[in-house]
């Protein structure tokens, strides 16, 4: 089947398996198997958690490019467009290099239905082939263990933050979460965590697997010195790493303490480099204007006006708790509003009870999408922690955004989150005015 436009590609992969979201790995290793992808000729570093993935990868691929290598990323979702999941040296892969690899992938799927996120993965890896990339990082999409991503050898794995996310699918406690998430562990293969505290059920299967696990506060710690920098080091010096200590290094440019346990993490996974990955180098230098370069959007992204704008695309509870850190660190003279819309699987009455001391007022809209949770649904989860006023119901997420812009008093704010989708509608508006 032929398609000329990106577009017609991803309309129809939305229809072709009768379930958006299939966790299993024989149908899409089957397709990467006759395409010969499943023996790289490039490294792999896979990341996976419920919190702080897309910044670890994105400090990731900013660190190793200042360090002079070529680097593929995958992530998702996306925000403004598709092409923002694949990138290569970091630019987004063309409409017209992604149509190709999907027509690759076409040539030999055959009876398989493969789901969206699977011919994603399998494009990114086609794309990052034929640039000849000197390293891939990819962000597990779901869980782990049986996420698309996991079919691909990771030679050093990162997990990051677990919390209660994907319940349908990963299991209603962190243990079990966990369980998922080390997934991406391989046998005597190191991996990183970047959690405060790993679940018993992930450090018990890394000992299964002799796996040699180094995670945050065992292995290695940081330290905020307050002035704008901060220090890393190994617990154990006798480790092989490239580094052992690193101090007065440059605050991540993202918002956020809870940022530097995510480059923590990241230091930890370039440390091993040493002994894993043996034809890299990485200097200091490299990692200073890897942390100083980074860009994110729509983490705690300000939107300058008249009114403030704060994008955060914060979906599950740890990441409202560290939303709502943020606010009441940068308060503001009057009234908070909030844009709210999200997906009807997630935890919604436990992220809005996080933001309850933070928001004045709450403005529930749909999300342009199936899985979108309704306004009447949003309405009732206020309800039932205690919300009863101040609730204002719009039709879109972008009349919300419109009509706050005109009707806020100066020195009120919005902020705008709950779902990635929701920051992107507000991100396409602003690109269209």
């Amino acid at each position: 089947m032929q398609f000329t436009t990106l577009e017609q590609w991803l309309n129809w992969q939305t229809s072709l398996h009768p379930h958006a979201i299939v966790l299993g790995l024989n149908r899409v290793s089957t397709v990467a198997q006759r395409l010969n992808l499943l023996s790289p000729p490039f490294p792999i570093i896979s990341v996976a958690g419920t919190n702080g993935k897309g910044s670890s990868v994105a400090l990731l691929d900013a660190i190793l490019s200042a360090a002079g290598y070529h680097i593929g990323r995958y992530t998702s979702p996306h925000l403004l467009r598709y092409n923002e999941r694949i990138c290569i040296g970091g630019v987004e892969a063309s409409e017209a290099q992604i149509c190709q690899a999907f027509e690759l992938i076409e040539e030999v799927r055959d009876e398989i239905a493969l789901t969206f996120f699977e011919f994603g993965t399998l494009a990114a890896m086609l794309i990052f082939q034929h640039h000849e990339v000197d390293l891939a990082i990819l962000e597990v999409g779901l869980g782990g263990r049986l996420d698309a991503v996991n079919i691909f050898e990771p030679d050093i794995a990162l997990v990051t933050a677990i919390d209660i996310d994907h319940t349908d699918w990963l299991g209603h406690d962190r243990e079990s979460i966990g369980f998922e998430k080390a997934g991406i562990f391989r046998a005597q293969r190191p991996a990183v965590c970047s959690d405060i505290h790993p679940p018993q059920s992930l450090i018990k299967h890394a000992a299964q697997l002799e796996v040699p696990l180094y995670y945050l506060n065992r292995d290695f710690t940081y330290h905020n010195n307050n002035d704008n920098t901060w220090i890393w080091q190994l617990v154990e010096i006798e480790k092989p790493s490239f580094f052992k200590k690193l101090c007065e290094l440059p605050l991540p440019n993202l918002p956020g303490d809870f940022q530097l346990q995510n480059a923590a993490g990241v230091l930890m996974v370039l440390a091993l480099f040493h002994s894993v990955l043996k034809n890299f180098f990485i200097p200091e230098s490299a990692i200073h204007q890897g942390l100083v370069n980074i860009n994110l959007p729509g983490r705690f992204q300000v939107l300058p006006g008249r009114v403030t704008c704060i994008l955060e695309v914060a979906h599950n509870p740890l990441g409202a708790k560290v939303l709502n850190d943020l606010l009441h660190q940068h308060p503001c003279q009057g009234y908070t509003h909030a844009i709210v819309g999200m997906l009807n699987d997630k935890d919604i009455a436990a992220v809005l009870k996080v933001m309850l001391d933070s928001i004045d007022f709450w403005h529930i809209a749909p999300l342009k999408t199936t899985r979108s949770a309704t306004p009447v649904c949003l309405f009732n989860h206020l309800k039932t922690i205690g919300i009863t006023d101040n609730i204002i119901f719009h039709a879109s997420i972008i009349k919300a955004y419109q009509y706050l812009l005109t009707h806020a008093p100066d020195g009120d704010r919005i902020v705008v989150f709950g779902s990635f989708y929701t920051v992107a509608e507000v991100l396409c508006d602003r690109d269209c005015l």
